[in-house]
């Protein structure tokens, strides 16, 4: 019950940001003096529409995103007289920018308000220094069933231990590696193979210790925050790997922008590895295993928002969706079309283009022809609504699985 609740919950979280994109649009067009004819939620057969003013609101049946039919947005669009003076391609540079970025910037404040939230509500975990808890075996396997990554058992004294590693010593670097933080510690020493050498300091002096890694089963966060499993190297010492920050209303509100800014990078790299994960998709939708870093479709983003609802992880419930927002402001800066990062790349054309024209004498020229962008429209649409399929078939035959 609590899982397809958190399933609805979280497809009405992505439905709001779709129409508070949408919104974005159409509320600086009203502030700019152009004319929203309308604003829909929604594709395909239409549910129940009502008009106010000069604009018809409505739903349609099929939630794939949304519209806003601003009158003029091209020199193609069929208008009335009335509503010409009003067209969007008359409009000055600065007024058709500001309203095609009106949805990205939507998606953006949105994702910044979950992340305050998030971390008014529930805090986030600091990196904590290199400093060794504990000396261990090391285990040679990570459950990952049913949400539980215990270590499966192990014996000995570990590759740490046996080198001469100590519980109170500070890891200042790895391999040259300089190292501040103690997850900057694991990082380093999971990619390595053969002897690795620790700057320690313990106390008060300096030395180095050389260790041999066993190469084990581990589960690594990937750059979406879900959980992958991979062959990483590991030497056997603990320690934690954040220390709890918890924040009042004041304090939170930079480290939301600081959140922010990290969250926007992890989409941009997200953004730049979808290519290289095309076949992997694939893989799992033709009988092999679903990668874990792989991308999700709107469904399969619901799921997992109902499985961390189903479990009570209501932190990782708004962290996936503010994640997803910064993902689609980032993916519509892109400059295509029919994206709004194309829209801007065209006005931002016409711009520098009678800028040189006017350094020629000569006058500015009209209109881009967007019939001549429409080969390379087609071809993203059917480029994008085939990765779009990829994943929603991958997300329904083969699911992610974060908690097992």
């Amino acid at each position: 019950m609590v899982f397809a609740f958190g399933v609805v919950l979280f497809a009405l979280g992505i439905g709001v940001s779709i129409a508070l994109h949408e919104a974005g649009h159409m509320w600086t067009a009203k502030a700019l003096g152009m004319r929203v004819r309308r604003y829909y939620i929604g594709f395909g057969p239409k549910i129940f529409s009502f008009r106010r003013g000069e604009t018809e609101y409505g739903l349609k049946a099929l939630p794939l995103g949304g519209f806003c039919d601003i009158a003029g947005m091209t020199a193609l669009d069929e208008m009335t007289p009335e509503e010409e003076p009003y067209a969007m391609y008359k409009k000055a540079t600065w007024k058709r920018v500001v309203v095609m970025s009106g949805g990205i910037a939507m998606n953006f404040i949105l994702g910044l308000v979950l992340i305050y939230g998030l971390l008014l509500g529930w805090g986030r975990g600091e990196p904590a220094p290199p400093v060794v808890q504990a000396v261990t075996c090391v285990a040679p396997d990570q459950l990952g069933q049913e949400g539980n990554f215990d270590l499966t058992e192990c014996s000995g004294g570990g590759p740490a231990g046996e080198a001469g590693l100590r519980a109170g010593d500070r890891i200042t670097a790895v391999d040259g590696q300089k190292t501040e933080t103690f997850p900057e510690v694991a990082k380093a020493i999971r990619g390595v193979e053969g002897p690795v050498v620790f700057s320690v300091e313990r106390d008060g002096q300096s030395m180095s210790i050389t260790v041999v890694p066993d190469r084990v089963q581990r589960y690594v966060n990937s750059a979406s925050g879900v959980p992958v499993k991979q062959e990483v190297s590991a030497v056997g010492i603990g320690g934690p790997s954040a220390t709890w920050i918890e924040y009042n209303a004041l304090t939170a509100v930079p480290a939301a922008f600081d959140y922010t800014g990290e969250l926007l990078v992890d989409s941009v790299k997200a953004l730049a590895d979808i290519p290289s994960k095309v076949g992997a998709l694939w893989e799992s939708v033709t009988g092999g295993e679903r990668a874990q870093d792989t991308p999700i479709s709107v469904v399969g983003a619901s799921v997992i928002g109902g499985e961390a609802a189903d479990r009570a992880e209501w932190a990782m419930f708004v962290g996936l969706l503010a994640s997803i927002n910064f993902f689609l402001g980032v993916f519509n800066i892109l400059p295509l079309l029919p994206l709004d990062g194309g829209h801007i790349a065209v006005v931002f054309y016409e711009r520098i283009r009678d800028w040189f024209r006017a350094r020629r004498g000569l006058i500015a020229g009209g209109p881009v022809d967007y019939t001549k962008l429409l080969p390379i429209t087609y071809v993203f649409i059917v480029i994008g609504g085939a990765f779009m399929l990829l994943t929603l078939t991958a997300d329904i035959v083969n699911p992610i699985k974060i908690f097992g």
